[in-house]
């Protein structure tokens, strides 16, 4: 599970008692890249740069690979936590803590993005899934391992009817996703876990003898924030997020971003009118062209458009419509 312990590394070199610094190193590599990522979504939401993070296919897979990386060390934490038998005081208490965090979330983000707020993002799905992988602790590592392979698969078998439901969205087998800011949805990403918990079984010993002294600085920077990742997880982003909402109402946003969302945008305004996509999209083309021949394509990006040059974006949005839909 995601490290809950806010004890500082003594002497700078050991780790603490009872840790496992390569697991801890993982993790915190796992919470730059986090950091890393919102870093380039908060720039790309607030428009500060032209790239649109959730759209570009790279970005994307980094996403998803921060994600299987946290879930595959809740797993291995959880297998290596509980050997012999499961230890449900202090399951209980990680459990509750993460799940803690998961409403905190959903809360802070219902109140800054209503229509996209997060209701099962990666703690919920730690926090699910970690309750559902425990029993498994103390089954042979095949058995996990099987699981696994059998929820990853799930969602090609199990989609749609029942599970259109909202109510059963965090299954993740309805036949669209969410609008949400952060899905990790149980089926597949539990899969994750249970490999998690079959891999931990399988190097019990091994990593259990990685409990050396932490020699880099690196290391030690990597290990002290594996171990503080749900602090940090919790306070980055609201830091990242007001330090780049001040600084774009100084500087206010990039106009190559602006333009990008604007095009990508426009023809979607003509397709909900029900006009047909050819002619959504001539007419954006036509009128993008128009504007910037008039010398108002700047201002219209900056909201800053005239009496006069409203009417003249009218004229030519009216122009550029009677033009791209066909005769007759």
């Amino acid at each position: 599970m995601v490290s809950l312990s806010n004890a500082a590394l003594k002497g700078g070199a050991s780790p603490a008692r009872g840790r496992i610094g390569a697991i801890d190193i993982a993790r915190g590599v796992a919470v730059a890249a986090m950091v890393v990522y919102h870093f380039a979504w908060d720039l790309s939401e607030l428009r500060l740069i032209a790239t649109e993070v959730t759209a570009e296919p790279g970005w994307r897979f980094f996403a998803r690979a921060i994600a299987a990386s946290f879930l595959l060390l809740a797993g291995l934490g959880l297998a290596l936590a509980h050997p012999g038998r499961i230890r449900w005081r202090a399951f209980a208490l990680r459990l509750a803590t993460v799940a803690g965090a998961a409403l905190i979330i959903t809360g802070a983000t219902f109140l800054a993005f209503p229509d996209s707020y997060i209701f099962f993002g990666i703690l919920h799905a730690i926090a699910l899934s970690s309750l559902l992988a425990v029993p498994f602790t103390q089954a042979p590592a095949w058995v996990a391992a099987a699981l696994a392979v059998l929820i990853g698969a799930a969602p090609l078998v199990l989609r749609g009817g029942v599970f259109e439901h909202p109510a059963l969205a965090f299954l993740g087998l309805a036949s669209r996703p969410p609008i949400t800011n952060d899905w990790v949805p149980l089926l597949p990403w539990a899969a994750f876990v249970f490999a998690g918990v079959a891999l931990g079984k399988l190097l019990e010993g091994w990593l259990k003898a990685q409990t050396g002294r932490l020699r880099s600085r690196a290391g030690r920077a990597f290990a002290w924030a594996g171990r503080h990742s749900l602090v940090i997880y919790l306070l980055h982003q609201p830091l990242l997020f007001g330090a780049l909402y001040g600084l774009v109402q100084v500087t206010g946003p990039n106009l190559a971003a602006v333009a990008k969302r604007v095009e990508r945008g426009c023809p979607a305004s003509y397709l909900a009118a029900g006009f047909a996509e050819p002619v959504a999209r001539a007419t954006c083309s036509c009128t993008v062209d128009k504007l910037r021949r008039a010398g108002i394509w700047s201002d219209f990006l900056r909201e800053r458009l005239s009496e006069g040059q409203r009417a003249e974006l009218a004229g030519i949005a009216r122009a550029c419509l009677a033009r791209s839909r066909p005769a007759g």
